[in-house]
């Protein structure tokens, strides 16, 4: 702690103590107890307390208040627990009698404060800070504390039961892994005395009646198994398990809903993970008797693992899978489906019941696609999924929701009657459809896919946010199409479904929602992005109307959809303009008025998005070489840069910056030098010649007016990005060797305008009216002042400056300290610091 600190700390205690202040904020506070905590943590020793009375003074101070503010209690609370978190503290703090008076039955247990969550809140909390020792441990055993965290395991504050659930598992834990002298096994089993009276609760609890307690103790065992893998974690459970198991077939106690969580973290233990026999006869047995609901997040579970048994895991996978086989059965004629499971874990009456009730139907079949969706996601999947089956499941599931389905069996009409424009039931098949895509064996039915897919593109029901859904998987389905063309030849087909699905998107980007128009071209972008190569697909797309409806649409009304008009226009251009064969004939096309198109968005749109959207497709061109000669090029840049540099929006300036540094590395790689724009070259390798060259490109284009403009932006991570430019392109024109004797160099002609331009520079967002057009000596378009710029100005400095956080003098603990003072008012001048 440093002397200033010292000397405020005891009037920030004074004053928070002081019942006639008001009270300080609360941000205030947790910003004192995080100093508090990086003050204690790497020195145990009673020192902080010795040096500082005012602490102990502080405490004894609320306590002698008759009704002190829960906040400061509670402050206080969790003050005292960060502080005896070390033995040595702990013994100091005993010894004024300061802890049995804040967390024994003396202290706020008995009192009203004690109504108020806040202080329950801080009683916990500075409790578990304080769980680091024996002495803690026993203070608390031996003073009633277990059963007050026991009951606090029923607040109703939420954070405070989980709070102290979270205590009791690390009081458990502390207590078998510090006082036990010897392995614990299940015939010898001495638990330490702390532990015993922890589990002696949680044994009776489980026993009870009360479904409550039996639901927080259910709780406290899940977080335990979850977050400790000791080999004592088993003993525990032998004594237990018969109970839990119970659960499974009492009718009485409605626990069952908590077992799917107990079990999955148990069988993520090695503990248990590696065990044959008890653990996962109860975990088979859990699949038969809880709900397809309840046994579902468990069998996903399961399904995720790479340790278990391969007949549990075959029973996870039928239970994942009933609500699918029952919908194809529902949706085939009599004796037209055998069934895709030889037998079911649970009886199937069950899951047809729930499906049948419109209460239950979409939210079973939801959580199945979710978990569905979650297996596909994994890169290596444990189980085998039937892909084919699991695809005619989602296209029948999206034909019933559509109504183009008409089921003969009864439980088909009734499922067909409450899924239709059923939104949520089709945004989670069509996810999982599109996670679908990336697996192999679906082939046979993909003709039948994309007549789904089609219906719901063409038809007037299909609702915005549906449709999005629709055009990302018929996206993925269409990449995964073109690579079956190309290894069977199908041409026809392709062509076929290519044509059908340009048709469609020529009506919805002539739709009066504005959200499809928006969709539709995110859908052409990511098309063009994927398929921009194959020959179909380019001729199939030219043929259609929806280049034309695109560039029409650069001038929608909606600012969404202008932006994602430029960038399907951008990647359209690939096509159209920069492919090297180009199919485009005659001025149907422009190249010039299209990019002129853009640069009028650029500097008239009123709308950000739209102008983000052309500086990001700019930089895309750039970057793939696709706007010409160097001349042309470096003509391109200029004009997008004077357009930029003005623009209030400061990621178009931003996106302005990373356009400037693409064409920097380009330009010096064309002119031979290195490729990085970042490693300095050698004296001997570099060429004046070309080093003069891409001087004088850079200075016509106008960069450095833009650059060092940048570093003075009021946005810092604009001055930041051209900053770094800059270190890079002196990196370029200036050997290390060289560098040091350039930086005292003012006595040239620009050297006045330089030193002005560092002081400039130095001021940094404060800078006003920052001159690009040579006035106070600075010529930016004039490469010996700007060689020399490079050279002179300390740019590694205001790297630093620009990197340093804003608050980063305000939040130093002197500057916390004042604050609180300012706060509670013991400061006449009002200098409070703001976070």
């Amino acid at each position: 702690m440093t002397r200033e600190c010292s000397l405020l700390l005891p009037r920030v205690c004074a004053a928070l103590a002081d019942p006639r202040q008001p009270g300080s904020d609360d941000t205030c506070l947790e910003k004192l107890l995080d100093w508090f905590r990086d003050l204690t943590q790497f020195d145990p020793t009673v020192n902080l307390l010795q040096d500082n009375p005012c602490l102990m003074e502080f405490i004894a101070s609320v306590l002698a208040l008759p009704e002190p503010s829960a906040s400061i209690l509670s402050f206080t609370l969790r003050l005292a627990g960060i502080l005896a978190a070390s033995e040595n503290r702990f013994q100091h703090l005993q010894q004024e009698k300061l802890l049995v008076r804040l967390f024994g039955r003396d202290g706020p247990l008995n009192s009203a404060v004690w109504e108020d969550a806040s202080v329950r809140s801080g009683w916990v909390e500075g409790v578990h800070s304080m769980m680091h020792h024996q002495p803690a441990l026993h203070f608390l055993c031996n003073g009633g504390g277990i059963d007050v965290i026991f009951t606090l395991q029923g607040d109703p504050s939420l954070f405070v039961a989980s709070a102290a659930s979270q205590l009791l598992v690390h009081m458990l834990t502390l207590s078998v892994e510090s006082e036990t002298t010897k392995p614990l096994s299940t015939k010898d089993c001495d638990w330490p005395a702390c532990a015993q009276m922890i589990i002696k609760r949680i044994e009776d609890s489980l026993q009870s009646s009360s479904a409550s307690h039996i639901e927080q103790s259910l709780k406290l065992l899940t977080s335990l198994f979850g977050s400790c893998r000791a080999t004592w974690t088993e003993v525990l459970w032998l004594g237990i398990a018969k109970q839990i198991e119970s659960f499974l077939t009492e009718e009485t106690v409605q626990a069952q809903h908590m077992l799917a969580n107990l079990l999955l973290n148990m069988a993520w233990s090695p503990v248990f993970c590696d065990t044959e026999g008890s653990f996962w006869a109860l975990v088979t047995s859990a699949l038969e008797h809880l709900t397809p609901v309840q046994a579902g997040p468990l069998a996903v579970g399961i399904l995720r693992l790479y340790k278990c048994p391969q007949d549990v895991r075959i029973q996870a996978l039928t239970v994942l899978l009933q609500p699918m086989d029952c919908i194809l059965r529902a949706a085939s004629q009599p004796l037209e489906y055998a069934g895709l499971l030889d037998e079911s874990v649970s009886d199937p009456v069950t899951v047809e019941n729930l499906l049948s009730s419109k209460s239950s139907c979409a939210s079973l079949l939801c959580q199945t696609l979710a978990h569905l969706e979650e297996l596909l996601s994994l890169i290596r999947l444990p189980v085998d999924l039937p892909y084919t089956s699991l695809l005619r499941f989602l296209m029948t599931i999206l034909q019933f929701c559509n109504g183009f389905l008409s089921p003969a069996s009864p439980l088909g009409s009734t499922i067909s009657r409450i899924l239709i424009n059923c939104f949520r039931v089709q945004r989670s098949a069509l996810d999982v459809l599109a996670a679908l895509s990336e697996r192999k064996g679906c082939d046979t039915l993909i003709g039948s896919l994309f007549d789904v897919l089609l219906a719901y593109l063409e038809s007037p029901n299909t609702s915005p946010t549906v449709l999005k859904k629709t055009f990302q998987a018929t996206s993925k389905w269409l990449v995964r199409l073109q690579e079956l063309s190309c290894s069977n030849s199908q041409w026809q087909q392709t062509e076929k479904i290519l044509q059908d699905v340009f048709l469609v998107l020529q009506k919805r980007l002539c739709s009066p929602c504005w959200e499809v128009r928006d969709s539709s071209l995110e859908f052409l972008t990511v098309l063009i992005k994927c398929l921009r190569d194959q020959d179909e697909f380019r001729q199939s797309l030219l043929s259609s109307e929806v280049p034309r409806l695109t560039e029409n649409l650069l001038e929608d009304p909606e600012s969404y959809v202008r932006a994602s008009a430029v960038t399907a226009v951008g990647h359209l251009a690939f096509i159209t303009y920069f492919a090297p064969e180009s199919p485009v004939i005659g001025n149907q096309y422009n190249k010039e008025n299209t990019v002129a198109k853009l640069q009028e968005i650029l500097s008239t749109d009123p709308e950000g998005f739209p102008r983000r959207a052309v500086i990001s497709i700019f930089t895309k061109w750039l970057r793939q070489g696709c706007t010409g000669q160097l001349e042309d090029t470096e003509k391109f840049v200029s004009r997008v840069i004077q357009t930029v540099e003005h623009d209030l929006d400061w990621e178009v300036r931003l996106g302005g910056l990373e356009l400037v540094e693409v064409f920097c590395s380009q330009t010096i790689c064309q002119l031979g030098l290195p490729k990085c724009p970042y490693a300095p070259v050698s004296s001997a390798v570099t060429s004046s010649i070309h080093q003069n060259e891409s001087l004088q490109i850079f200075c016509r284009a106008k960069l450095f007016n833009f650059l060092f403009q940048s570093l003075c932006d009021c946005d810092k991570p604009v001055g930041q990005r051209a900053c770094d430019i800059l270190l890079g392109l002196r990196g370029n024109f200036y050997p290390i060797s060289t560098l040091k004797e350039s930086q005292g160099t003012e006595d040239s002609s620009a050297g006045h305008g330089i030193a002005w331009l560092q002081r400039t520079l130095r001021q940094g967002s404060l800078a006003q009216n920052f001159p690009t057009d040579g006035g106070n000596g600075v010529d930016f378009q004039d490469p010996e002042s700007m060689m020399l710029a490079l050279g002179t100005i300390d740019l590694e400095e205001l790297h630093d400056e620009l990197n340093k956080s804003s608050d980063h003098v305000e939040k130093s603990p002197q500057s916390l300290l004042q604050d609180i003072l300012a706060t509670v008012g013991t400061i006449e001048e009002n200098e409070a610091d703001c976070y």
